[in-house]
């Protein structure tokens, strides 16, 4: 696992890698590779997982093709073994290693013969000028950033926008009218960032640019929301199947050469991945709470599924009082806004993770996604079923902001800007409220293929590198994706009842308790910590000042006031996570207003970590 960065069809000193290095070396901390020439250069900071002695990058393959690699190819020895057959030689077993030698012998399709996550960029030095590949996993689980300067034919990259920005000239122009776009959906979606010049690729993309020419895609790649489906099976033999495809994943997802860590957050998903990789051995386990009494707390649930597969549990708390400064450090590794609360806790319990010695760890996102998980699917099909408009109240749970409400904050001026701008990316709406098959079918590729790594992926990579931590994702593995996939609606959702067939996998594996305990969200809750007298309302209210807004020109004073007002009289979720929504986008603001690097803020975390 590592961070990768470098440009293309520019120039870049010694001293702008190493500052790029630098911004982003929290997620690579064991080296740092980087090699340059006229027009090019490539950057890499190591995790060491795999081969902890070897793994020196950028790869290189007689010098003709240099590769810097960020993520784990799981399928890397069946690879190198195919490889050596067809006259290849390999200095060390690190799974990257084969990347040079499996695009020299298959061109731009290598990508096809990777299994696992990955973001790779590759500078291919054979013909007459030189080219560069970048390529993203199927579903999205490493992010890779881009600057394409039309003007200057240049190209920068890296994996995450904090350290694009330490390249000369990196200062960024914030797109005005993305806030809509956050608020509506929590965090842009697509292709677009919160920045004018800033893309990130999206999941199953492949680049190609040669020197002096503009960058394109290469070939058709499919993405997880894709993928070919098995064929349906029904009720309990679906269930074995469902089990038998997470236990081989899970167990391939343990194999490193550095200990790995369990988050299990208490619910069904992340519980069963637990019990499933205790099948293999000793595990340790990680729980985040808070210190205080608060709603939504899981830890008890967390630890009877530990319990129940002896695993060592820990228990890390944090305390509220630093949630404004913790805030401010979640939001810059980020480099965009995400509404998620949840992202203040991933950020603190990866750093804990860290700190307890671990260097992996294995979570169940995705679950949601992939076998029919939210409440929002259920009331969607629910609604379709009977005939009633769907697509409204399902897009309003999607956002942070409901539309009814983010329409009477903005100003008037704001709202003209908007009637032309789209929250959602169009090909991504026309397909969720117009495309092939039943409700359930269009929003599940809306979520995987969209939602999932815009909102979930980018927020679990950035905030577990940022504390030197490499996330393996068994339910975003091909094989359990397509399984998934290939149900029938009422195998996923029936009588009100989600995740149907995931529930019946995990019978007997884990406690009733939490077998049959009331869904709930695994996040931080903010109803009860945004009030008077807490410290995010503290920081809320001295950040999102009239003034401020004012100036801003965008939100409403009055409107924003109004909110406070009522999150004050009567608490609730929807005041809460809109305040909470506008308090990270202005930390947001500030961290990068006028779209200018910082270093990253000090580290201010003492997270009680208990075993």
């Amino acid at each position: 696992m590592c961070r990768i960065y470098g440009y293309f069809n520019a120039e870049a000193s010694p001293h702008e890698m190493r500052t790029v290095a630098a911004l982003q070396r929290h997620g690579g901390p064991d080296a740092t590779g980087i090699r340059q020439a006229p027009a090019w250069g490539l950057g890499n900071n190591r995790l060491a997982v795999v081969d902890l002695d070897g793994g020196q990058q950028p790869y290189g393959a007689d010098g003709r093709v240099q590769v810097v690699f960020n993520g784990e190819i799981y399928n890397h020895g069946a690879l190198r073994h195919r490889l050596e057959g067809l006259g290849h030689s390999f200095d060390d077993r690190c799974d990257g290693a084969v990347i040079p030698a499996l695009y020299l012998e298959y061109g731009d399709a290598f990508t096809d013969h990777l299994d696992g996550m990955y973001s790779i960029a590759l500078v291919d030095l054979r013909g007459e000028r030189p080219r560069l590949l970048l390529a993203t996993d199927e579903i999205g689980m490493k992010p890779l950033y881009y600057r394409w300067d039309a003007a200057a034919r240049s190209l920068h990259f890296s994996s995450e926008i904090p350290a694009l920005l330490g390249f000369a000239g990196g200062a960024a122009r914030i797109r005005e009218t993305a806030l809509d776009a956050y608020l509506a959906t929590r965090t842009p979606f697509g292709g677009q960032t919160m920045f004018e010049d800033i893309e990130v690729m999206a999941p199953a993309t492949t680049l190609v640019c040669d020197l002096g020419d503009a960058p394109r895609g290469s070939g058709l790649r499919r993405p997880a929301a894709e993928l070919p489906q098995p064929g349906p099976g029904e009720g309990a033999a679906t269930a074995v199947r469902v089990r038998r495809a997470l236990r081989e994943e899970v167990g391939r997802l343990l194999v490193a050469d550095v200990p790995v860590a369990l988050i299990t957050s208490g619910g069904l998903d992340s519980s069963l991945v637990t019990a499933l990789a205790a099948e293999h051995g000793p595990v340790h386990s990680f729980n985040i709470a808070y210190k205080g009494d608060w709603p939504f707390d899981e830890r008890h649930f967390a630890r009877q599924a530990a319990e129940r597969a002896r695993a060592a549990y820990h228990q890390v708390e944090i305390d509220p009082a630093e949630f404004p400064a913790l805030l401010e450090e979640t939001v810059w590794h980020l480099g965009q806004p995400n509404a998620d609360p949840i992202a203040l806790s991933t950020y603190a319990l990866f750093k804990a993770v860290r700190a307890a010695g671990f260097t992996v760890a294995l979570t169940g996102d995705a679950a949601d996604e992939v076998f029919g998980g939210y409440g929002r699917m259920r009331q969607a099909a629910e609604s379709a079923a009977a005939g009633a408009a769907w697509a409204p109240d399902y897009l309003d749970a999607l956002s942070a902001v409901p539309a009814a409400l983010r329409r009477c904050l903005y100003t008037d001026a704001f709202r003209d800007r908007l009637r032309e701008v789209p929250a959602l990316p169009a090909e991504a709406e026309h397909d969720l409220l117009r495309g092939p098959g039943t409700v359930l079918e269009r929003i599940t590729r809306f979520e995987l293929g969209h939602r999932l790594p815009a909102y979930h992926l980018r927020r679990v990579d950035h905030l577990s590198m940022a504390g030197s931590i490499e996330v393996r994702l068994p339910f975003c593995q091909s094989s359990v994706v397509a399984l998934g996939r290939s149900l029938p609606d009422r195998l996923r959702l029936h009588d009100g009842q989600v995740k149907r067939t995931l529930y019946a996998a995990a019978a007997g594996l884990l406690p009733d308790s939490v077998l049959h305990r009331p869904k709930q969200p695994f996040t931080l809750p903010i109803t009860a910590m945004l009030r008077p007298g807490q410290p995010l309302w503290t920081q809320a209210r001295d950040l999102l000042t009239p003034d401020r807004l004012a100036a801003d020109g965008r939100l409403d004073p009055a409107a924003v006031q109004e909110l406070f007002d009522v999150q004050a009289e009567r608490p609730g979720d929807t005041a809460a996570l809109a305040l909470w929504s506008l308090l990270v986008h202005e930390v947001w603001r500030e961290q990068f207003r006028p779209a200018r690097v910082q270093a990253a803020p000090a580290p201010v975390l003492h997270a009680a970590v208990a075993a």
